[in-house]
């Protein structure tokens, strides 16, 4: 049995960038970049690419990944995953997101460490403080609040928590100029999950939520249930790619894994 799996979800026709998987990043696919960092981490046993077409199937089988084919009908990456996860005997699995080649092998093992260390935990993730103003009102950086144990309290794409008395109500660039990001308590979410293999599956059977709809986030149909998903703040950051242009952006990206 394996104990830890790595499952990286990749699906071909993404709105905002048709075969993203297999664009070219520094002479490879971004799919591969992904995989070859996630078996990179020390406490994985096993890496697995979920896709339901048949080009990005052939390719992992070009650079010698391993590889399974899922159903099309998936609305996220997390049921993609949890079919991909029910043939494989293990009790742990990680969701490394296939459009993330910035990925590092210690972050995927901190996830890892969050579930080893605390029954309590039935989901883990990573968070990164944030130092630009810009990223705080974003509303493609999802910003994560945490209670005193860094257990997450809510996500949102809005810049929350609110900091009432040092942001003005005069408008943005007022208040970016006036702000103290050595001292700004906010985080963004780095959207990588570690899941008990149970709670993968009482995740992916659970219906989704008001507030998942409204924020278009699917961690919160976890959170609406009950579950405890645990963060640990991360010395690394990451530059997902949606589309071409961020592609473009991340040949100039600086890291020193690629």
């Amino acid at each position: 049995m394996h104990k830890v799996v790595v499952i990286i979800p990749s699906r071909y026709n993404a709105t905002r960038f048709p075969g993203k998987p297999l664009a070219l990043l520094k002479g490879k696919p971004i799919i591969q970049h992904v995989y070859e960092h996630a078996v990179q981490a020390r406490l994985v046993d096993h890496v697995l690419v979920a896709t339901d077409d048949s080009r990005i199937y052939n390719a992992v089988i070009r650079f010698n990944g391993k590889v399974v084919m899922t159903s099309g009908s998936h609305e996220s990456g997390t049921d993609r995953i949890a079919e991909a996860a029910e043939g494989i005997e293990c009790e742990y699995i990680i969701n490394v997101q296939g459009d993330e080649p910035f990925i590092e092998p210690d972050m995927i093992d901190d996830v890892v460490n969050l579930l080893y260390n605390d029954d309590k935990v039935s989901i883990s993730t990573l968070v990164k403080r944030i130092t630009d103003m810009d990223e705080v009102y974003s509303p493609h950086v999802v910003k994560a609040v945490l209670d005193d144990e860094d257990f997450a309290l809510y996500f949102s794409r809005s810049p929350v928590p609110y900091h009432r008395d040092e942001w003005s109500i005069h408008g943005r660039e007022h208040r970016a100029q006036n702000t103290d990001t050595d001292d700004l308590y906010c985080y963004k979410h780095i959207g990588i999950y570690g899941y008990r293999k149970e709670a993968l599956v009482k995740f992916s059977s659970l219906k989704q939520c008001r507030l998942e709809k409204i924020e278009k986030l699917e961690q919160l149909r976890a959170l609406n249930a009950g579950m405890k998903i645990k963060v640990k703040e991360t010395r690394f950051d990451t530059f997902g790619i949606d589309t071409k242009e961020d592609l473009r952006k991340a040949e100039e990206w600086q890291n020193t894994s690629l």
